[in-house]
């Protein structure tokens, strides 16, 4: 068989897969890949087995179930005040990559150079390259892993087709706010590009401060497509199920490619979620404090390590420094965690095109107390 010139020839396997394999294979407590160890509300589940048992079983209409695109118009409304058409701008895709790969495919062609911040996302530089576009990478500030609007400002040209935005941002836990939301705002005027915004840990924010979405800003709304997750919010992330939100002609572009990708999202979950989102919004909107206190308990589990930490803002993701333990590169000393310790974590030089001399690995903490007790045991001793 001859052989086959890659598209992707710089891309392997995907850090979560190298590292959930090799938790598993040494039986490591991962801590790595981000996804709970608990279950979805019993409530929702129970809506998912009557759905499958009532009939709701074949394709769906290719943007999502009605009754779940008007409870996510509904929540938008409440949460941000922000109105949206549920039949012409919001799409449920299977997943919220599959959310950020369509509208990729949508507006990214050949020659086009797309903008990403650095430490950035895994799956958004493939998604650039099949489109035929360059990716090209703005480093966030450190500590604080704030926008570098002056890097920014230099990177942007004529042939910038997009800029995509993360908060709360996997995988530092920093947030963008309505100030910054503003300065990019008015940066992009004279430029002609879009904006996608990867918001899928929207509900998970810390200490009283807001999600600050592009939906709700007047003017980024405009050219922005916005994408979420079930999963993330209803620890359900093996359901993939997530959704886009956008204006409508940029919503017929992203539908162009969606029909083409998956068609369509799994019908009895759909149904379910939509009955779930409208009866509970309890749940949402508890998760801040449900996930702070993990947070919390885990940083004081740390307190015992030689790790160093600031406590994240949003997500259920945690960075540690650990220059204090070890000189090895973060790729080897995750590596000889998982092996040698039993704990998995993800390295974050490889979410950079040029990583910095920082040494930090990150930690998922949505967890059992139990899972996170046992881990911080093992940190402990290094």
């Amino acid at each position: 068989m001859s052989s086959v010139e890659s598209k992707l020839s710089n891309a392997g396997t995907t850090i979560f897969t190298v590292m959930s394999a090799l938790a598993a294979k040494h039986r490591a407590i991962n801590l790595s890949q981000g996804f709970p160890d608990f279950d979805p509300p019993q409530a929702l589940i129970e809506r998912v087995a009557h759905h499958l048992g009532t009939g709701s079983n074949q394709y769906p209409p290719m943007p999502g179930v009605p009754e779940l695109r008007e409870a996510i118009a509904a929540k938008l409304r409440a949460l941000y005040d922000v109105h949206v058409d549920p039949e012409s701008e919001i799409t449920v895709t299977s997943g919220a990559t599959t959310a950020l790969f369509c509208a990729v495919q949508a507006l990214v062609r050949g020659g086009d150079e797309v903008i990403v911040f650095d430490p950035a996302y895994d799956s958004y530089e493939p998604a650039v390259t099949l489109a035929g576009g360059r990716t090209v990478h703005v480093p966030l500030k450190a500590p604080a892993f704030s926008i570098d609007f002056d890097r920014l400002q230099a990177s942007l040209c004529d042939r910038t087709r997009l800029v995509i935005l993360n908060s709360p941002h996997n995988p530092t836990g920093a947030l963008i706010d309505a100030a910054d939301l503003d300065r990019l705002a008015a940066m992009l005027r004279p430029f002609g590009c879009f904006v996608l915004s990867d918001e899928v840990y929207e509900h998970i924010v810390f200490d009283g401060e807001p999600h600050a979405t592009v939906l709700a800003h007047p003017e980024l709304a405009e050219r922005s497509l916005a994408v979420f997750s079930f999963g993330k919010t209803y620890h359900a992330t093996g359901w993939k199920v997530g959704y886009c939100v956008a204006p409508r002609g940029l919503s017929q572009e992203f539908r162009r490619v969606h029909q083409y990708v998956t068609f369509a999202t799994v019908a009895p979950i759909q149904h379910a979620l939509a009955d779930y989102l409208s009866g509970h919004p309890e749940h949402h909107l508890g998760l801040p404090e449900f996930y702070a206190d993990k947070r919390d308990h885990f940083l004081r589990l740390l307190d015992r390590s030689r790790f160093r930490v600031t406590p994240s803002r949003g997500t259920y993701f945690q960075l540690a420094d650990y220059s204090e333990i070890s000189d090895l590169p973060d790729v080897e000393f995750s590596r000889r965690l998982t092996m040698e310790h039993g704990v998995a974590v993800i390295p974050i030089s490889v979410f950079y095109e040029s990583a910095p001399a920082d040494r930090f690995v990150r930690f998922c903490f949505a967890k059992q107390a139990a899972t996170l007790e046992q881990a911080a045991l093992r940190l402990a001793g290094l």
